[in-house]
């Protein structure tokens, strides 16, 4: 028992990229191709990078002429590419995948920037839903393309949020106070919550302690501190 389950660990293991099989309905395959891709990988790793099609249709529930037509095709369509063996003799060629997982690549990046896309349009429109919210009412034309050059400008929603967020703490409910936050967050390099927090609690604090400053020493006139006086 012990020798059969060495030998079945010699035979190794082959990975695969978990994209493809979620993915290969996307870049143009079916199970068939896949299934030929993954014997030909097979091959090529196992140190035969140029293996017969009657050597796949062993392995296949396929006929060697439908391998070959797979080859073929998959030639044809910019899935495996032939190369020239350089370090065997002049004539000898071996199968690349390199066009399948450049295609992969190309595809995850692409997912990757349709779901950011997708993410960035949603929060959007809760950050609209936010924001007539806290006015109690519909934002003007004007107010919604604020918003958007907020966005454009390379204010996440979630620092926008914040920035509304202290105006709502400073009751100062409009579009030029939240926009004064958001400068002057952007000039001090503020770009997440926390950093947000704690700027808005420090900024709090200097309130209180010129608060407290004046009703200590009311002769003196001390400025009360405001976003929009910075």
């Amino acid at each position: 028992m012990k020798n059969n389950l060495y030998a079945w660990f010699k035979e190794g293991s082959m990975t695969i990229p978990s994209f493809l099989f979620t993915h290969y309905k996307k870049i143009g395959l079916n199970e068939q191709e896949v299934m030929l891709l993954l014997q030909l990988q097979h091959f090529i790793e196992t140190g035969n990078d140029f293996p017969a099609p009657s050597q796949l249709a062993e392995r296949m529930t396929l006929q060697e002429t439908e391998c070959l037509f797979l080859i073929q095709r998959l030639i044809q369509r910019g899935y495996i590419k032939l190369e020239e063996d350089k370090g065997q003799a002049i004539g000898d060629e071996r199968y690349s995948l390199d066009p399948l997982y450049e295609r992969l690549i190309d595809c995850f990046l692409q997912s990757q920037k349709q779901e950011k896309a997708e993410q960035a349009l949603n929060e959007g429109e809760s950050l609209y839903t936010v924001f007539e919210q806290e006015f109690g009412r519909p934002l003007s034309p004007y107010e919604c393309e604020t918003l958007a050059l907020w966005m454009d400008d390379d204010h996440s929603p979630s620092i926008i949020k914040a920035a509304l967020r202290e105006a709502v703490i400073s009751g100062k409910l409009n579009f030029r106070y939240v926009d004064r936050i958001l400068f002057e967050w952007k000039k001090n390099g503020i770009k997440t919550i926390d950093q947000a927090k704690n700027r808005g609690q420090q900024f709090r604090m200097h309130q209180k302690q010129e608060k407290k400053q004046a009703t200590q020493t009311p002769i003196k006139d001390v400025p009360f501190y405001n976003w929009l006086e910075q």
